[in-house]
């Protein structure tokens, strides 16, 4: 055999970089997850890859947990604290992120977004056939007709991903339609190694596999491409024939969070990584900070493997999180990322409280056990002893000498829904009344209770309470009403739905948009009943969610439809159609409404509206952006070149003069003015017509009281553009493009922040909300 002359060098600097790290180790031996971001050009030729470069220069192969190399160049090692340092002034280092856990934000609702059979999107689309979506989330229960392969023909031939297989999971749970499943766990496992809040997987409850334990990462995929062809219904509730948003499509599932434990960033990153290499053309994350902190896009690598995958052309649909209605509450504010809210569906699960002098007050509920059939109920409020744990129902606070036999008020907070009833069971109680305090108004969910529960919101809670308080012997039942079709108002904007500003950036309106997010049924796991406790031993083959996390698997589905009629749309020109096509009226053809306090919601809730897939197949003029507007924009918020390369992967170069974020050309403007004096701004967007040849757009103008705004040039006219007869081809629908530029002036008399919402087809629309930004 021929010697290798690099192997003595490669073991002696092994060896050296060994030796050097004994003694930091031997006074700290705490070990923590870096994400580190490397100059790839720096690799000294020696070694054949980067992976043989960082464990021979900057951490050992046992402490090495995942290589990047697509999205985002460098690696996550598990490591001390002088380790960290002395990586970290390494001239090829360009950043350091420390790995963080991130949390899950977590039928009826294609029909209530405009999709019809054998018509509109669904029929131009193929129903999103051949399109790859990649689900970012628990994993999957590839068994459940959702994800049947049925009469779908072969696997895309760009597909280059595998099938992974693990504990309770082989190759030939992978078909036609689930054409590949992956799982990433080496930044959950050493961050249990470091112990801490973290506990190691327990093998018992959870697989380790791409197999679902948790059951929201079986409803988010089935949510966005699930098949239909079959009744489903969640014990009765919410009959209807199953279906995703884009049945064709193909799925791929990415198992980056595990069951009670959370979702780090080094696997989600290592995610990203492998989906666009396998070739998906669409991502669906349903995680976020959920903290109410915002990193800066260079130390968010959900900012950073996004920004990876939209500048390979892969959509990314994100959820805005649920820590709403609290101001600058939404998550995921880089501007490549579609970052959706939710909102309600024109469908409800009502239940009513009666109380014993007669009052009826409405809630929900998904309660499927034995009904009281009217039969009343003593009524107790242990909060009424000022306990707040009593109040909130939590895990041993409740007196079985107070509570057996009667109907229990609990506070919703600090535990789960389901869980309060569960304690309320144990100590004997017969049913719960769920209030909501004045932090979550009078948004209701659905939950599948263990005992006869009714949520109600803040006000009901509040009578009931007052009831409780004056009665010497309150008394009270619950009626379980089923399944409503048609409410009105719908939809409303939920009360949990992260909330704008953007608190990173305002010139960016954040959520982008909303959609069904509220008592979503899709379906679900084995593994754990509806409520996702452990004690709950009931089998479904679907549930009933809410949150975020629901709303934006729609718009993933919504993004593989358009993808799949639109083959040469850019994630941009995907994201402009939704948003300049959404509604911001609900089925009575009123503005719509804010779920948390019943008043006429704003851009900061619903962003440009509600999705609107009746129009979006055909938006008339798109806002397109390119990877280069993008490195502008970082350069225009103050990044230097070496921060903006952690994100795009090659140094920039910024122009000399450095350009305003709100040029971004993005489908909404975010104006932002200082308070005093009389202020005028200039906005440049650029649109792109993908419509009909020949067209003329003009310009309508809705301006509130104090604002004047003018649009130069107020009318477009494109001409027809001669197509090739590869091109025309190519796409079902001809595109026709030409580009203009569009100045848009906004003079403002006093401060405010301002929200435009652009370009409906054939003509621009322009909603103003002032709102004073700084009191």
């Amino acid at each position: 055999m021929a010697s290798n002359p690099l192997l003595p060098l490669l073991l002696l600097l092994t060896l050296f970089k060994f030796s050097a790290q004994i003694a930091p180790q031997a006074a700290d031996q705490t070990l923590k997850t870096f994400i580190f971001r490397v100059d790839r050009h720096s690799k000294p030729s020696i070694f054949p890859t980067h992976y043989h470069w960082y464990a021979s220069e900057f951490a050992d192969p046992p402490q090495i947990l995942h290589v990047y190399d697509t999205v985002f160049h460098g690696f996550s090692a598990s490591l001390t604290p002088d380790q960290v340092s002395a990586i970290s002034d390494h001239p090829s280092v360009l950043a350091v992120i420390q790995d963080r856990r991130r949390s899950l934000h977590t039928t009826r609702s294609p029909q209530f977004l405009g999709l019809r059979n054998q018509r509109g999107l669904w029929s131009e689309s193929d129903y999103g056939s051949d399109v790859i979506v990649g689900v970012f989330d628990t994993g999957v229960w590839p068994e459940r007709r959702s994800f049947t392969d049925k009469n779908l023909g072969a696997i895309p031939r760009r597909w280059k991903g595998v099938c992974e297989t693990g504990t309770k999971f082989a190759k030939s749970n992978c078909n036609r339609k689930l054409i590949g499943a992956r799982f990433f766990i080496k930044g959950h496992e050493a961050a249990a190694n470091a112990g801490g809040p973290i506990s190691p997987i327990n093998d018992t409850v959870e697989y380790r596999s791409p197999r679902d334990a948790d059951g929201h990462g079986t409803h988010t995929a089935s949510t966005a491409i699930g098949r239909y062809a079959f009744e489903a219904s969640m014990s009765g509730y919410a009959a209807g024939i199953a279906k995703g948003v884009a049945p064709k499509a193909r799925l791929a599932v990415y198992k980056v969070c595990w069951k009670d434990s959370g979702c780090f960033d080094s696997d989600i990153l290592a995610a990203f990584d492998a989906a666009v290499n396998d070739g998906v053309d669409v991502i669906s994350i349903s995680i976020g900070g959920g903290d109410g902190v915002s990193a800066p896009y260079y130390l968010d690598p959900i900012a950073i493997g996004s920004y990876g995958a939209v500048s390979h052309g892969v959509f990314v649909s994100s959820s805005a999180g649920n820590d709403g209605p609290n101001g600058m509450s939404v998550t995921n504010l880089a501007p490549w990322l579609t970052t959706v809210g939710a909102g309600t569906i024109d469908r409800n699960f009502p239940a009513v409280v009666i109380l014993g002098n007669g009052r009826r007050l409405s809630g929900v509920s998904l309660y499927s056990g034995l009904p009281l059939k009217g039969k009343m109920y003593p009524v107790v409020y242990p909060g009424k002893s000022s306990m707040l744990s009593a109040s909130l129902c939590m895990e041993n606070t409740l007196d079985p000498r107070q509570v057996r036999g009667k109907i229990v008020i609990c506070d919703r907070g600090s535990s789960p829904r389901a869980a309060k009833g569960l304690v309320v069971k144990k100590a004997g109680g017969v049913g719960m009344i769920l209030a909501n305090g004045i932090s979550n108004g009078e948004g209701l969910v659905g939950d599948a209770h263990i005992l006869a529960t009714c949520a109600v919101g803040a006000d009901e809670g509040d009578a009931i309470k007052a009831y409780v308080a004056s009665t010497k012997t309150p008394m009270a039942t619950l009626d379980f009403q089923g399944t409503v079709i048609g409410i009105k108002p719908a939809p409303v904007v939920a009360s949990f739905s992260g909330r704008g500003p953007n608190g990173l950036n305002p010139e960016i309106l954040k959520p982008d948009l909303i959609a069904p997010g509220v008592n979503i049924l899709a379906a679900w796991t084995d593994s754990v009943g509806p409520t996702g406790l452990d004690t709950d031993k009931r089998k479904t083959e679907f549930n009933i969610l809410s949150g975020t996390s629901m709303a934006a698997p729609h718009v993933s589905g919504a993004a593989a439809l358009l993808k799949s009629a639109h083959r040469d749309w850019s994630p941009a020109a995907i994201r402009s159609a939704m948003m300049t096509t959404a509604s911001v009226t609900d089925n009575r053809n009123q503005t719509m409404t804010d779920e948390a306090t019943g008043k006429p919601s704003t851009p900061y809730d619903l962003g440009a509206g509600h999705l609107n897939l009746g129009r979006a197949m055909d938006p008339g003029l798109i806002y397109d952006i390119t990877n280069d507007d993008y490195v502008r924009f970082l350069c225009g918020v103050g990044y230097g070149p070496r921060v903006i390369q952690v994100i795009t992967r090659v140094q920039p170069k910024c122009p000399v003069k450095k350009p305003a974020p709100e040029n971004l050309n993005y489908p909404s403007i975010g104006a932002v003015f200082s308070r005093a004096g009389k202020s005028s701004k200039m906005f440049i967007r650029t649109v792109t017509n993908v419509g009909q040849p020949n067209a003329v757009y003009g310009s309508r103008i809705e301006a509130p009281k104090g604002v004047t705004v003018s649009v130069k040039p107020s009318r477009l006219v494109f001409m027809r553009l001669q197509l090739n007869a590869k091109s025309v081809a190519k796409n079902k629908l001809f595109n026709y493009r030409n580009y203009i530029k569009t100045y848009e002036y906004i003079h403002l008399i006093s401060g405010t922040y301002i929200f435009i919402r652009s370009i409906v087809k054939g003509f621009f629309y322009f909603y103003f909300i002032t709102n004073d930004l700084w009191n």
